[in-house]
């Protein structure tokens, strides 16, 4: 399944050897900026390095953005940087009512996406990656300014009567 915007197939039957590097292009760029709500991308590429397994694919690699994004404080746009490991697993789409069982994965295990045919879609799958690794609450430079300013301070932070006493024992 493919949305368009950043279409990268892999056909099984060719699966390079060597790490492949995909690119977003600028009009990819503007399509996926409009899908995950974001002022703009500047960049969004991948490196990855992909393995079968039978009828799994293992692809890992890194995951690299530059994009523009509202702070969650301030609403001022700000340019923020991704730097992301990607682990991701293409497996057969199991039909319903198949006798087949699902594999089940730890916490710890790659993404799982299921593909059908005899190709899978990893740039669908790297901008899959990049919408999860977008921090909805990301704060921008501007934000502690804004928190001051509305009388809003860090709840880690003692406040009160005993704020002095909480500081002499942090330090002890």
């Amino acid at each position: 399944m493919s949305s368009g915007e950043f279409e990268r197939i892999v056909k099984l039957d060719r699966l390079p050897a060597e790490p492949l590097t995909i690119e977003a292009n600028r009009a990819e760029c503007e399509a996926l900026a409009r899908r995950f709500g974001l002022p703009a991308i500047q960049a969004l590429s991948a490196k990855v390095a992909l393995a079968q397994i039978g009828e799994v694919i293992e692809a890992r690699g890194q995951l690299s953005a530059s994009f523009d994004q509202r702070c969650a404080v301030a609403d001022e746009v700000f340019a923020n940087n991704l730097e992301e490991p990607l682990a991701i697993r293409f497996v057969r789409s199991i039909a319903p009512g198949s006798e087949e069982e699902a594999i089940e994965f730890t916490g710890e295990d790659a993404d799982e996406i299921e593909y059908d045919g005899a190709a899978f879609d990893l740039g669908e799958a790297v901008a899959q990656s990049f919408g999860l690794a977008l921090d909805p609450y990301a704060t921008g430079p501007n934000a502690d300014e804004v928190r001051r300013a509305a009388g809003i301070v860090d709840e880690d932070i003692p406040t009160g009567p005993f704020a002095a006493l909480a500081a002499l024992k942090a330090k002890g």
